[in-house]
């Protein structure tokens, strides 16, 4: 139950929330209108898309069933992991590249894999450890061993509990489950609402939010724009992990502007996102995981991959074995840049050429205030060969490139690689292989002044 000291806390921060509201809509009339290119990311926000790359973890009585979602019928019983080793999980996600980790602590049929004091329906009802067993605090020890950030998957909807039929009681409920999540793990990198089966339920978001911003401020909130309308991350609108060509970061909800990117979530097994008995034939080649990342991290977007342990409780081997590969082959690819082997030289007065090549995405270089367009060149002692672009957009003054072309001088003119819209935190351009001793960027046209991160050269041939 919640304490009453904790029932003062939510009362006022409602009556924060409406006060707040009222204060807006007195204001609005008063209020300068924004427009896209005014709206800026938070500190956190580029943190977090500086990570890139996160994997998410499905795990509880499903995976002892055989099935993707449970009724919230199940004995607790049936959760009794007998090696569980949530540090050999760790080990294969830090080798395939990954910087965070999303724990699932409550799926869709209710089941917490915290001791909470809230429901008995969790995991101290259950054989694991004799009923004293905390499966996301292992997770989370586990995770920052390794140098992994963690974040926490809640699921809204609640299948086992009665409460959830009266939306006001299951607020109370949900908002207690997340006063222990919020402050018994420490920090967590993002808080990930599933949007599933929600539909006709109100739930009082606002409230949420404010819990997590008392106890977790720099936490951001994964949701579907049309669950959430204050989330820091969006769901890209698919389980392929595949982001849109022309993707930007800004996203208007009605007339609400917020800086909102986008995360790509695909789970390794095609279908499911819970271990199943005998999927083999599910597991992704390494061809389409290197295809996925080109997809989602090279658009500009985070990839969220979803991992799921067995019923002994550990990565199954040929699982932990395509995560290995997956990182040596994305090492081999973008191992060697070839752009700092340049001299560079831009268009602009602005900044220093350097700072775009130096293989130091801390530094940057910016065009002079004014103008909208610019060019960086590159040009090589002796000839490269190279098959891919990364280049990389400074978003802390909010994403400005509107369009862009990448060009090599060939037999004496300049010959268009590739061309496209945003570039936004990351933008992979692949193209057939290219030998030459001068390489361009040109920003065709900006809403301020462009400015540029990073702009890489890698030759990735003989890839998966």
């Amino acid at each position: 139950m919640i304490n009453s000291q904790t029932k003062m806390r939510i009362a006022a921060r409602r009556g924060l929330g409406l006060a707040l509201g009222l204060a807006w809509m007195l204001g609005a009339a008063g209020l300068r209108a924004q427009n896209f290119t005014q709206i800026r990311p938070s500190p956190p926000q580029l943190e977090w898309q500086d990570l890139e790359f996160g994997v998410i973890i499905h795990f509880g009585p499903n995976t002892f069933l055989n099935q993707e979602w449970g009724n919230g019928t199940a004995s607790p019983r049936v959760f009794n992991p007998t090696h569980f080793d949530p540090a050999q999980w760790m080990r294969a996600i830090k080798a395939a590249g990954a910087k965070y980790v999303v724990f699932v602590a409550k799926h869709h049929d209710g089941f917490c894999l915290w001791p909470t004091a809230q429901t008995d329906y969790s995991v101290k009802s259950s054989p694991f450890e004799q009923g004293k067993g905390d499966v996301v605090g292992a997770v989370a020890r586990a995770a920052r061993q390794y140098g992994l950030k963690f974040g926490i998957y809640v699921s809204p909807w609640d299948r086992h509990d009665a409460r959830y039929k009266n939306s006001a009681a299951y607020d109370r409920l949900y908002e207690a489950e997340m006063t222990e999540l919020l402050t018994r793990y420490g920090p967590l990198v993002e808080w990930w609402l599933d949007g599933a089966g929600s539909a006709g339920h109100v739930y009082d978001f606002p409230a949420y939010l404010h819990l997590l911003r008392e106890y977790q401020p720099n936490t951001l909130v994964f949701a579907d724009m049309n669950l959430m309308k204050w989330g820091d991350i969006r769901w890209v609108g698919n389980e392929q992990g595949r982001a849109p060509r022309e993707n930007w970061d800004v996203i208007d909800r009605s007339g609400y502007l917020r800086w909102r990117p986008a995360e790509c979530d695909t789970p390794l097994h095609r279908g499911h996102w819970f271990w199943h008995a005998h999927d083999a034939a599910t597991l992704k080649t390494l061809p389409e995981l290197l295809q996925t990342y080109q997809r989602s991290v090279g658009r500009g977007c985070q990839l969220m991959l979803g991992v799921a342990p067995d019923t002994a409780g550990r990565l199954p081997a040929r699982d932990a074995r395509r995560l290995r590969e997956f990182g040596a082959a994305l090492k081999k690819i973008y191992g060697h840049n070839l752009a700092p082997e340049s001299e560079a030289a831009v268009s602009s007065a602005g900044g220093n050429a350097r700072a775009a090549v130096d293989n130091d995405p801390a530094t940057f270089w910016m065009a002079r205030r004014g103008e909208y367009a610019a060019r960086l060149s590159l040009t090589f002692q002796h000839a490269v060969t190279f098959d891919r672009a990364v280049t990389m957009e400074w978003l802390n003054r909010g994403q400005e490139i509107e369009s862009y072309r990448i060009e090599a001088r060939i037999n004496g003119g300049w010959k268009t690689l590739a061309r496209g819209t945003s570039i936004g935190h990351k933008r992979i351009n692949r193209f057939a292989p290219t030998t030459t001793r001068q390489v361009r960027l040109e920003i065709l046209s900006a809403a301020g002044r462009p400015a540029i991160r990073e702009f890489q050269l890698y030759d990735g041939q003989g890839a998966p």
